[in-house]
């Protein structure tokens, strides 16, 4: 019986049980939900990132006391150990002589030294000479410009290289040469051992060896000195007074070589040879 045309009956909607809802109407709810979240996690998350941000700022930001507290002393700390002074390839420094104080040691007048090491030379020479023994001046004061050619000209002249020639010649302005107290001596009657360290066994360097300290000379480069300086028995320097003295003991507070180390002591003694200068009061 068909009841759709009576009144105050509904009239049946097609479709499957259940399904009576609209499906605009029954999809609204669903959207507006969605739309709700996405601000929320869009804040969230930049919340999240600024949060992250400034704490890895913070951690960066923050000072490090102990590495600044141990880096702060070392502008203050002492100057280097005063017996290792600065050098040049095992030379000191000195400073050119004046003119005016040099003193002719020779009869031609080539030869010079300070006035005070002139003096003292001339009567160890004249001492010497009662003896039989002929000290002869080979070279004294030199200039930087001299040194200049004795070091770099030779130099190029043999081809040697640099630390080789610093072993026998210092370089221009490392030379005691300069300063007019050093002086090189030669045995007048065995020439040929002249700048030679055969000239340790001539009568003039055994005398010299013996007698010199009582004109305030002594060797500047005795064997396995700690300047590394090639051995030099015909290099003699003036000590006698206080500008010499001054000048000089640098060389004697310099540490050994690295060959042979200042704490690590020779086990056996090396017995001392006869032609070995002995050591200077």
């Amino acid at each position: 019986m068909n009841n759709g045309g009576l009144p105050g009956k509904p009239a049946k909607l097609s479709g499957p049980p259940g399904d009576d809802i609209p499906e605009a109407v029954r999809d609204t709810p669903d959207v507006r939900r969605r739309s709700r979240l996405k601000p929320a996690l869009l804040i969230g998350g930049v919340l999240g990132l600024s949060a992250i941000a400034l704490l890895l700022g913070l951690l960066l930001s923050r000072p490090k006391p102990q590495q600044t507290l141990a880096s702060s002393p070392k502008p203050t700390e002492p100057s280097p150990n005063p017996s290792n002074p600065d050098n040049l390839l095992g030379h000191l420094a000195y400073i050119e002589a004046p003119a005016s104080e040099l003193q002719p040691i020779t009869p031609d007048g080539q030869i010079k030294l300070r006035t005070a090491a002139a003096q003292k030379f001339q009567a160890m020479s004249a001492a010497a000479g009662k003896e039989g023994v002929i000290l002869v001046p080979i070279s004294g004061f030199r200039s930087i410009a001299d040194q200049q050619h004795l070091f770099f000209d030779v130099k190029a002249e043999r081809g040697q290289v640099t630390t080789t020639r610093a072993e026998v010649s210092a370089p221009p302005g490392y030379s005691e040469h300069h300063t007019g107290y050093a002086v090189d001596i030669g045995d007048g009657n065995t020439p040929a051992t002249n700048l030679s360290p055969d000239f340790e066994n001539t009568a003039a360097f055994k005398w010299l060896e013996k007698n010199a300290p009582y004109y305030s000379f002594e060797i500047s480069f005795p064997k396995n000195n700690p300047q590394g300086v090639s051995y030099e028995p015909w290099h003699w320097r003036f000590v006698g007074d206080r500008d010499s003295l001054e000048t000089f003991y640098r060389a004697k507070n310099l540490i050994p070589p690295a060959s042979t180390p200042a704490t690590e002591p020779s086990p056996i003694p090396t017995p001392t040879p006869s032609t070995q200068p002995s050591p200077t009061p």
